[in-house]
């Protein structure tokens, strides 16, 4: 069996599958704030729903810079030089514990999905906060896997500030005052695509991905702006800069666990 888990800024997701695929096992909890909190909560969730199980591999998600394992830094929780590995040690018999940046995680599922697979694929999640996933050949990219595209800054209302202080999930709450699912009006989701597409505007010059996939739960409702983020790309790129195709992540709010997944069956492959 493998264990995947998301780690979000709000809530975590456990889900257990089959080699082939088949999810078997999930639960969801929130996220606390404090790392042992977090290391004694997941603990005790995964040894009360695999302790009977035969675990191959566990991959945890991570929403931040992960360095040999170790998250350097989760800007929306806080945590930093957070060693998660270590302290899950054993918690499944000798289960291996791998780790990694939850959006590069989801942009390996979303491009393990396509058939063909992209030859390079750009996942971006708009939620809490933003990240990204650079995806090269269904891997995600050794060169670019510590990209953090939500620090970007960019200039927005005359000020230069990061990317995702103006457009995350959270951005677009305390400026509106509404959650996405209860944003209808057109003029507003325009306003939000505008948000939107001042980070891709930098980084589409920089990385020119066949595809953008956006996942998240801003990702969620996708067809509310896709147009008119379509719209203004297409009208501020420069001429001989193509336009990516622009996807809904398959599994916007699941695409992480299904790439822990992905990422599981590479390690087992391998070794």
């Amino acid at each position: 069996m493998i264990v995947t888990v998301d780690t979000g800024g709000t809530k975590t997701l456990i889900a257990g599958y089959t080699e082939t695929g088949e999810i078997t096992t999930e639960f969801k909890f929130p996220t606390p704030p404090k790392t042992h909190d977090y290391v004694t909560e997941l603990t005790t969730h995964l040894t009360a729903l695999f302790s009977d199980k035969q675990v191959d591999i566990i991959v945890v998600a991570l929403p931040g810079i992960i360095k040999d394992g170790v998250a350097v830094w989760c800007n929306n929780l806080k945590w930093k030089n957070f060693n998660v590995a270590a302290e899950l040690k054993g918690v499944l018999g000798g289960a291996p514990i791998y780790v990694d940046n939850d959006a590069n995680l989801a942009g390996l599922a979303e491009a393990r999905a396509q058939d063909p697979v992209p030859v390079s694929s750009l996942y971006v999640t708009i939620s809490t906060g933003i990240g990204s996933g650079v995806i090269t050949n269904g891997k995600i990219d050794p060169g670019l896997r510590y990209s953090e595209a939500g620090r970007s800054l960019v200039e927005y209302d005359g000020v230069v500030r990061e990317w995702e202080s103006f457009a995350s999930g959270k951005a677009i709450y305390n400026t509106y005052g509404k959650y996405a699912r209860d944003i209808k009006s057109k003029r507003t989701w325009h306003a939000i695509a505008d948000r939107i597409s001042r980070g891709f505007l930098a980084l589409i010059p920089i990385l020119q991905p066949e595809q953008i996939v956006i996942g998240g739960s801003i990702g969620t409702y996708f067809e509310r702006y896709r147009a008119d983020l379509a719209g203004i790309l297409k009208e501020k790129l420069p001429a001989h800069i193509p336009l990516p195709t622009l996807l809904q992540a398959q599994h916007p709010e699941q695409a992480v666990i299904y790439g822990c997944y992905y990422y599981a069956i590479d390690i087992l492959a391998d070794s």
